[in-house]
């Protein structure tokens, strides 16, 4: 039996971005993505794609500064469209966790939607040379942050493990595919589960 559609739509703006994202859980994975950082919008069109997620993201920024506040307001608006699709969370696997390949790189995703949000970040000296030493538009710190806002304000605790990469580009492509396999994991309706997958009666 095909599960339900869980959609959302949350707007956000302040003084230093305009965001509104519509996501629908359970969806085919068609992403319109506008957000003023060309790379960004490629990691969120996979997210969806390999998520199954169906996402609108437009976004209107103050990139005449940098990107940093688009970038981690996109993030936030996400994190909360994500809470409110999924509602009280009753019967999802809770759980997800995948890894991907890209080329050379490799990423791991483990996570966890039980409302204690918190981002774990680790990776080889290899990586680490490598994402220091890109000079992209869009860096594996962009990354971070923008995943520590969507961790936050979905209630996500996440593990975050590169296990390999020499490009910067497929490392950041690497993690977002498994981010998207490992929600898409997560945020499934498991026919079993009774209420919400707590001893505690709620996440």
């Amino acid at each position: 039996m095909k599960s339900k559609i869980r959609k959302a739509s949350v707007q956000r703006k302040t003084s230093e971005t305009d965001i509104s994202v519509t996501l629908a859980i359970g969806g085919n994975g068609k992403a319109a993505v506008d957000t003023g950082i060309p790379f960004l919008d490629h990691m969120l069109t996979l997210l969806a794609k390999h998520s199954l997620m169906n996402l609108a993201v437009k976004a209107k920024g103050d990139l005449g500064v940098d990107i940093h506040h688009t970038n981690e307001d996109v993030g936030i608006t996400l994190g909360e469209a994500l809470t409110k699709a999924l509602g009280n969370k009753a019967g999802i696997r809770r759980y997800g966790f995948f890894s991907v390949p890209m080329d050379e790189a490799m990423a791991r995703v483990t996570l966890d939607i039980s409302g204690r949000p918190s981002l774990h970040v680790t990776h080889t000296k290899e990586v680490f040379a490598a994402v220091r030493s890109a000079s992209g538009k869009y860096t594996f710190h962009d990354a971070s942050e923008f995943l520590k806002a969507l961790t936050q304000h979905a209630g996500i605790n996440m593990h975050l493990e590169v296990l390999a990469g020499e490009d910067a580009h497929h490392i950041l492509e690497a993690i977002f595919k498994a981010l998207a396999k490992a929600l898409d994991m997560a945020t499934q309706i498991d026919p079993r589960m009774q209420g919400v997958p707590s001893t505690k009666g709620r996440l």
